[in-house]
């Protein structure tokens, strides 16, 4: 015991973290057996097969020699054993030395699997004949008389091997038997140690597992492969040259024996590791969490929420489940080996909010997580924009309520009006609903409302709707348009009446003396117009009034005075007299007639266009070249006008300040028919009118009835025109048109 003391502390090689490499000794001749009286040589090297540098240490029988060379030579039999620096002690290698004649020696060193050289060798060798070789007592096949043999493929077991032979002495044969022979067969590499990382792992951690062996430093480039196993199932791929095997994670069924194999390639060697129990370790589950995505549990209508449960540790399957307040059945459950699972729940509704949890179990008691709050905001709709007046025609000065409402939609939610694409403001409904915005109406509000919503998810526009706002007429404006500063018979008067402000339509009505004269409408701005052709009874006050349904305004009353007659028509009326003292004769001999005739006439009143108004029973005849002037679109006076004389009449065509075409001044014959139709048409008469007319002088070259440039030169000369026109036939008038006042 002090000598294996003393050896570990001299080692001086021996490394901390484990033996070094052994020694490598060596036999020359290389035979472990040797006839007594003869030397063996005993060489020690390192792994390299160089010679030992520094001192060499030389055992037998576990003894200590004195001598420090790496070479001796020994001469006694017994189990050799060296070392060197840096090296651990060798093998042993057993010498014998026999007295025997006859010696069975093998070649040294020899490994598991090799190929053993067997040899019968005697003193006397040349002597010595039909050698035979044994193993266990048997004769081995192939074997007689040979002076070696090879035996393939030993191992390490307790054969024991001998041989047979004849010698000769003198002339007898004398057979000689050899001491059996144990064969030193060296491990080729060391019986294998299955290792583990843990032998208690914990559930769902990795382990790896490693066969471990040495191959002999004098067989380096032996070629190994592994195998490792589970009770009797086979793990991994099987044969491997890699001892290593990394299981990624163990679980509870993996608890068992483990061991592991190791060969040569070419299957000569294998050896089996002692088997090794492990087992896995299970760890409940604690701390419980549950996670929704998005972060926060701030969802909108129609996205994808998923809940995440997590456990901090546990090993092994976990059962994970979520649930939601209010419901009795889980969302949803899932058996895995993992410490998170997730749920997804798609396109989520305004149901889906609330508060949620989970829970998770691997065999023991379910652990849960914390309570976590779910939102689900909703986008508003289109909203929808109405208005809410005091009456169904908004009128300006109306207080005007403009409600905006989004059927759906999370608050807070924030309206916005517009007039016309215009901002006229916001409100906001903290509770959800609508919101509304008041406008005192004015004339500038009609046009086009809209309203938007937005709840911070994206705003929505309503669809337009369109206001008038109904703007009652201010007073009217009356203003009189005549052709002159100073109105005379026959001139045509416009009187023009217009309101500055008012929703149109605008009926615009004309009064002559609180009488009305007509009305007109006005469906745009510029006001309205009514016509009149003078005469003396239109002198007075006029005014207009105006009307869009909201209440009338009447104007401001202006006063109109008409003179008698204009500059031309005292020229004409000139001219007349000085025709009628021509035909003085003609109309002395017709007073009588005429004074009976304008006895018997009813009198009436003027019309508007300055011509006679007659009964339905009297005619009238006009001029025989072109209508009057008014427009038979002008109504007239409601109240008559003051009656006068009707003979003798006057009338011209075109009063204003253009050039007359003619005037014509006649007297009617009155008879019996006057009741009926037109007597000039038709029927004799007892007396005779004398018709006095202004003609135009016309030039040769101009057309029928048509002023020339020539005519209006010589307007001074006008009086010369007047013809008087006395009818050819004593009781007829031809050729000039009745027009009678029905």
């Amino acid at each position: 015991m002090l000598l294996w003391l003393l050896l570990l502390i001299l080692t001086p090689g021996r490394e901390q973290s484990g033996v070094a490499p052994k020694a490598v000794l060596l036999l020359d001749p290389p035979w472990s057996t040797a006839f007594k009286g003869e030397k063996v040589a005993l060489i020690c090297s390192s792994i390299s097969h160089s010679l030992a540098q520094g001192d060499t240490y030389w055992y037998r029988d576990e003894k200590l020699l004195k001598v420090k060379h790496d070479k001796i030579q020994i001469t006694k039999p017994g189990n050799y054993q060296c070392k060197t620096r840096g090296s651990s002690l060798s093998d042993a290698v057993h010498v014998e030395f026999s007295p025997d004649w006859l010696i069975l020696q093998a070649l040294h060193p020899v490994f598991e699997g090799d190929n053993v050289i067997l040899r019968c060798q005697g003193k006397d060798n040349k002597n010595t004949h039909q050698k035979v070789y044994y193993k266990d007592g048997k004769q081995l096949p192939n074997s007689y008389n040979l002076d070696k043999i090879t035996v393939n493929s030993v191992s390490r077991d307790n054969s024991k091997y001998h041989c047979t032979a004849y010698r000769k002495f003198y002339i007898l044969d004398i057979e000689e038997t050899s001491k059996p022979l144990n064969i030193q067969v060296q491990e080729l590499f060391l019986h294998p140690v299955l290792r583990a990382s843990s032998s208690t792992p914990i559930e769902g951690s990795p382990m790896t597992l490693t066969c471990e062996t040495q191959l002999s430093p004098q067989r380096p480039d032996v070629q190994l492969q592994f195998s490792l196993f589970r009770d009797s199932q086979t793990l991994g791929l099987g044969w491997s040259r890699s001892p290593r095997l990394q299981i990624p994670a163990m679980w509870t069924e993996d608890s068992g024996s483990y061991w592991c194999e190791v060969e040569t390639v070419t299957h000569s060697i294998k050896k089996r590791s002692l088997r090794s129990q492990i087992r896995v370790q299970r760890v409940p589950v604690s701390n419980v969490n549950l996670e929704i995505r998005p972060t926060g549990g701030q969802l909108i209508e129609g996205e994808n929420m998923v809940l995440i449960c997590s456990v901090a540790q546990g090993s092994g399957t976990v059962t994970f489940s979520w649930h939601k307040e209010g419901r009795v059945r889980s969302l949803g459950r899932k058996t895995q080996r993992s410490l998170l699972a997730e749920l997804h729940v798609l396109t989520v509704k305004e149901s889906d909010a609330g508060r949620y949890y989970c829970a998770a179990d691997n065999v023991h008691s379910p652990i849960l997580s914390t309570w976590i709050r779910v939102t689900v905001r909703i986008p508003v709709s289109h909203p929808v924009l109405t208005f809410r007046a005091p009456r169904a025609h908004t009128v300006v000065g109306d207080l005007l309520e403009l409600h905006c409402e989004s059927p759906r939609g999370s608050p807070p939610i924030l309206y916005r009006f517009y007039h016309e694409d215009v901002t006229l403001g916001n409100s906001s409904a903290p509770s959800g609903g609508g919101a509304s915005f008041n406008l005192s109406l004015t004339a500038e509000h009609s046009g086009n409302y809209s309203c938007d919503a937005d709840n911070g998810l994206g705003a929505q526009h309503s669809h337009g709707v369109s206001l008038r706002v109904t703007v009652p007429v201010s007073r009217p404006v009356l203003t009189l348009r005549a052709p002159r500063a100073q109105a005379v018979v026959g001139d045509l008067l416009e009187l023009h009446c217009e309101s500055l402000r008012g929703s149109f339509p605008i009926l615009y009505w004309f009064y002559h003396e609180d009488d009305t004269l007509g009305n007109s409408s006005a469906h745009s701005g510029g006001g309205a117009s009514f016509n009149l052709s003078l005469t003396t009874e239109h002198s007075g006050n006029y005014s207009c009034e105006a009307d869009n349904g909201l209440g009338a305004q009447h104007s401001k009353v202006v006063t109109l005075n008409v003179t008698g007659t204009s500059r031309n028509r005292t020229g004409l009326t000139a001219a007349g007299i000085t025709g009628l003292v021509l035909s003085i004769l003609v109309l002395a001999a017709a007073a009588a007639l005429l004074h009976y005739a304008r006895a018997r006439r009813k009198p009436g009143g003027l019309s508007a266009t300055g011509t006679s108004s007659h009964s339905p029973s009297e005619c009238q005849e006009p001029s025989s070249s072109r209508p009057s002037r008014i427009d038979p679109q002008e109504p007239t006076h409601s109240k008559p006008l003051a009656p006068m004389e009707l003979e003798p009449m006057y009338s011209n065509v075109n009063p204003g300040d253009s050039n007359p075409i003619y005037s014509q001044i006649w007297s009617i014959w009155h008879t019996k028919e006057n009741s009926a139709n037109c007597p000039m048409m038709h029927q004799e008469h007892e007396e005779l009118t004398v018709l006095y007319s202004e003609l135009k002088k016309t030039h040769p070259d101009d057309s029928a009835g048509e002023a020339t440039s020539r005519d209006r030169a010589h307007e001074e000369d006008d009086e010369e025109n007047y013809e008087n026109i006395l009818n050819p036939r004593k009781n007829k008038v031809q050729d000039l048109p009745c027009l009678c006042n029905t």
